[in-house]
């Protein structure tokens, strides 16, 4: 009835085109067909498994075709396909565009108070002002910001928002602010007092932000009362440098920061 001995060749190794490949993922059971070895696998490169067996015992056995046994069915494994990458984040949190070339400036902008103010924008949005080509620029404070919007001539696909430190009601910032009437033209606000307390504390492990007595200089307080032995410019850098995404920052100045990048882009887009 037979041509010869069924037992003869090698018998747990039928023709290749019909063994199922397998992907050797993590805790996957097999056995070596050819040394009976069973274990789980618990690593895999492109050139060979290793396995695990209940005794904690582990073997290096190469990835060869038709070379294990899966719940008793001969298989070949094979390398798993990487992991997708999640998708890189800037610092606001937002989908990094990899290999970035920055925009043509649009006609709109944003301005804010000062140099400091510019500095915290740019390292948490610049990726993102790049991506819409939004420039940020500073005013040196806001008193004079009504010449500054009529001189800047806002008009349809030409806007400008401004961020101002202090706009709470009753403020000297928030009566300026009431003066800018142009439609063309977002003027919000943080409630601190300077660009500095918008950063968590926790950031810097200080238990709070200090309050500073009237008449005291309010950065030259802060450091006194922080026992900081430096000059502003030296403080600033120390907090810049202790921040590096959107969560280190209040919610008070993301929310605004991301109207005025949206209020900038908007009408551009929409004309």
């Amino acid at each position: 009835m037979y041509d010869g001995d069924v037992l003869a060749g090698d018998w747990r190794r039928p023709g290749r085109g019909t063994i199922p490949k397998v992907a050797a993922e993590p805790d996957l059971v097999v056995e070596d067909a050819d040394s009976g070895f069973c274990g789980a696998v618990v690593a895999c490169d492109k050139e060979a498994v290793t396995l695990e067996d209940r005794f904690g015992k582990r073997r290096l056995f190469p990835l060869e075709p038709a070379a294990f046994l899966l719940e008793g069915k001969v298989v070949t494994l094979v390398r798993p396909a990487p992991a997708a990458r999640a998708p890189r984040r800037s610092a606001s949190g937002s989908i990094a565009v990899e290999g970035l070339r920055a925009k043509v400036a649009r006609q709109s902008r944003i301005y804010v108070e000062g140099v400091h103010d510019a500095a915290l924008v740019e390292k948490i949005w610049g990726h993102d002002l790049r991506v819409e080509g939004v420039v940020v620029e500073y005013l040196e404070g806001v008193d004079d910001l009504p010449a500054i919007v009529e001189e800047f001539g806002p008009e349809p696909g030409r806007r400008l928002g401004v961020l101002v430190d202090h706009l709470v009601p009753g403020s000297k910032e928030s009566r300026i602010a009431e003066r800018v009437t142009s439609p063309h033209v977002l003027v919000v606000g943080h409630p601190y007092i300077d660009v500095w307390q918008a950063v968590k504390p926790s950031v810097l492990r200080i238990p709070a932000w200090p309050s500073v007595p009237r008449g005291v200089p309010w950065k030259e307080g802060v450091i006194a009362a922080l026992g900081w032995r430096m000059e502003p410019a030296e403080a600033w850098r120390r907090i810049l440098g202790s921040v590096s995404t959107y969560a280190d920052l209040e919610p008070e100045l993301l929310g605004r920061v991301e109207q005025l990048i949206d209020f900038a882009t908007s009408q551009d887009e929409a004309g």
